[in-house]
């Protein structure tokens, strides 16, 4: 079911979206009491019709995203957006049932002979906030762990992507049954909104400084909130790694969806020798995947006009400081009329203050080039700033990969390749600080929305008479060979 909150005219009478929100969910909690959880079978089945209904829409997803877009490729958007609901579907479906079983825990022998174990119990209702750049895999990809668990959920979608909202909310109302899964439509107010609701656990995917205000919202009922974030990544090239292989890997991270995705690098640190080397590596790999760009079905649009501008102006604040700014444009287009930007290097930016592409997550395909002299000083310019979504590390020395993992914080690394990572089912994925916090993906996404339950049962016979007042020489002599 979907839910569409408009604003109000002038001479009617105020509704408050947060009570109509309210309304919903409580229509969804009185479901979880009545039904109880989903068992094994409806999970499965659950998770099964999503999938199904995904795939019979693939097509029409693709069409509404890029009518957000104004263009968006459609393999990126089935790479980007399909493929992960797909995968994370057959991936969870095939280890739900071990997942669901309980287990049995040891018991302090001074207790014995009473049982311990653990029952998986969901959570109840869960919120989820997604963004704008991945419209269907941010919203059902969590979505997925949700139901695995046995939950309930409302969805909150971008209202910057309005067809690709109005579809999903299409999709939802086919798969499901209206309170048990519920997708609301709106503006920032209804998102703000949203936030502030009891639910019994929180998922935001956006920017960092919406996550603190919806952090700060939640915190109000004391829900329980995964943040995944972004923050600005670093790709960190090593001494002797083949510069070609490294800058291909890069230029398709930040290419794909023109870089707008939270775990795009954002930066790239390199040996001060080899920049020019990168920058001609980069330069080849970026035309040889686009030769063209204006009109090249596989080159995506910037999402709006607003960003466009954002994006342009943080380009303007850096040639202007001094940056010297390298557009690859391999077929010399005029970009005049269009939402689109060439991949473009940012070079010495680091040597002119605060400008936005050191200090901001670009999300564009911006990309800063950074030089160092030694692996330490490398090492320090990543963790003298806040600590990333991804790391990605291009060094073939082991014993260097082992201290970037162990020196290093990150939500997650890549070596040799980028954002590859966010599409393992059997990785969780997730921020750290700045960059987010929890985890969602396979089991761990399982375990964010289950509550692990301890069951303690006493046994008839105890030995409990022994540990109640009123004490005496029984229990001294007891402490005596317990407090050891």
């Amino acid at each position: 079911m979907s839910t569409t909150l408009h604003q109000p005219a002038a001479d009617a009478t105020f509704v408050d979206p947060k009570d109509q929100l309210l309304a919903g969910l409580r229509r969804l909690q009185k479901r979880n009491r009545d039904r109880g959880a989903p068992t094994y079978e409806e999970r499965r089945r659950s998770i099964e019709r999503l999938k199904n209904t995904v795939l019979a829409r693939k097509a029409e997803i693709a069409r509404a995203i890029d009518a957000d877009f104004g263009h968006r490729s459609t393999y990126e958007t089935y790479i980007g957006d399909v493929m992960p609901i797909v995968n994370g579907a057959n991936y969870v479906r095939a280890h739900l049932k071990q997942w669901m079983e309980g287990e049995s825990r040891k018991v302090h022998w001074a207790f014995l002979p009473a049982r311990a174990r653990v029952v998986k119990q969901p959570l109840g209702v869960v919120g989820i906030i997604s963004p704008w750049n991945y419209p269907f895999n941010l919203s059902l990809g969590p979505l997925v762990d949700v139901l695995a668990a046995g939950n309930r959920a409302m969805i909150k979608p971008s209202e910057l992507t309005p067809a690709s909202s109005d579809l999903l909310a299409t999709i939802v109302r086919e798969t499901f049954d209206p309170d048990d899964v519920k997708v609301v439509i709106g503006d920032a107010d209804v998102g703000n909104a949203f936030a502030h609701l009891p639910f019994d656990h929180l998922v935001f995917t956006g920017s960092t400084k919406v996550g603190k205000l919806v952090m700060k919202a939640a915190a109000e009922n004391l829900v329980p909130v995964t943040l995944e974030l972004g923050g600005k990544s670093p790709a960190l090239i090593g001494e002797t790694h083949s510069m070609d292989k490294a800058a291909e890997s890069i230029a398709f991270g930040k290419c794909f969806n023109a870089g707008q995705t939270c775990i795009a690098p954002d930066y790239v640190l390199v040996p001060e020798a080899r920049r020019d080397e990168f920058v001609a590596s980069f330069t080849r790999a970026v035309a040889a995947m686009y030769p063209t760009l204006r009109d090249n079905a596989d080159y995506t649009n910037i999402v709006n006009a607003k960003h466009h501008a954002r994006l342009r102006k943080a380009i303007d604040e850096a040639r202007t400081q001094g940056a010297k700014m390298v557009e690859i444009n391999p077929a010399s287009e005029s970009f005049e009329g269009t939402r689109k930007i060439p991949p473009t290097l940012a070079l010495d930016a680091s040597e002119w203050g605060s400008l936005a592409i050191n200090e901001e997550e670009i999300f564009g395909p911006i990309l800063p080039v950074h030089t160092y002299r030694s692996f330490d000083d490398a090492l320090d310019y990543i963790n003298d700033r806040p600590r990333p979504l991804a790391l990605y590390l291009y060094e073939d020395d082991k014993a260097r990969q082992d201290r970037v993992i162990a020196e290093t914080h990150a939500g997650g690394v890549g070596i040799g390749e980028t954002v590859l990572h966010f599409a393992q089912d059997d990785l969780p994925f997730g921020g750290i600080g700045p960059s987010g916090m929890g985890h969602y993906h396979g089991r761990e996404g399982f375990e964010t929305f289950t509550k692990t339950k301890a069951i303690f049962e006493q046994s008839k016979v105890n030995a409990m008479p022994l540990i109640k007042p009123p004490y005496g020489r029984v229990i001294d002599a007891l402490m005596k060979v317990l407090l050891r």
